[in-house]
């Protein structure tokens, strides 16, 4: 089982991911994560990933699909996994494409969670706001301004995503407005009908 989960930031996909990391025994990849190890690795793109970071630029689209291709390639993926962060562009889904069906393998969904973008921003306060009750560090994302910031970028740059795999009759959406544990039923309502394309 090969996925992709949509939404902005805030939408709880990171939750939920992990929740389907439990269930289907598959994992997360993150482009954040596989980053770090394939630097700690020392892989032929690590090294490349590192020169790039340690001279304060942006890792390339190259280098990250680079890394990508390379994660999936691991044994703990041979029964699938979860895209997190990535694709963000539809240069980055096009490579996506490219580097399964270099592998004859397909992506089988994109999950979108659609949400209120102003219920977010509340969410985002809320969440700041039982952190400062706890004693706990309050994330730096969640300042809504910081936030509205990201849901700006995310509109920019990854929203283009939803039309791209709904055109290819891979997108899903559910409610991602519902409670944790309803997010996660909508999601296995929809992997329950779903036809693998292998």
């Amino acid at each position: 089982m090969r996925l992709i989960l949509l939404g902005p930031p805030g939408a709880g996909k990171g939750t939920q991911a992990q929740r389907l990391v439990e269930r289907h025994g598959i994992p997360q990849l993150s482009t954040g994560d596989m980053l770090r190890a394939a630097v700690a690795a020392g892989t032929e793109v690590g090294k490349r990933a590192k020169a790039v970071m340690d001279a304060g630029e942006l890792v390339s689209d190259a280098i990250v699909n680079a890394i990508v291709a390379e994660r999936i390639d691991q044994a703990d993926c041979a029964n699938g996994f979860i895209l997190d962060g990535y694709p963000r562009t539809l240069v980055q889904a096009d490579a996506v494409q490219e580097m399964l069906a270099e592998r004859g393998i397909g992506l089988d969904m994109a999950i979108e969670l659609v949400v209120d973008d102003k219920a977010l921003v509340g969410r985002i306060v809320k969440r700041a706001d039982e952190a400062r009750a706890a004693g706990q560090t309050v994330r730096k994302d969640d300042n809504p301004d910081v936030f509205e910031e990201r849901l700006r970028e995310y509109y920019k740059k990854t929203a283009a995503l939803i039309g791209y795999y709904y055109a290819k009759g891979l997108l899903k959406q559910v409610d991602g407005m519902a409670g944790i544990d309803d997010v996660t039923k909508q999601i296995d309502a929809v992997l329950a009908v779903r036809e693998p394309i292998s």
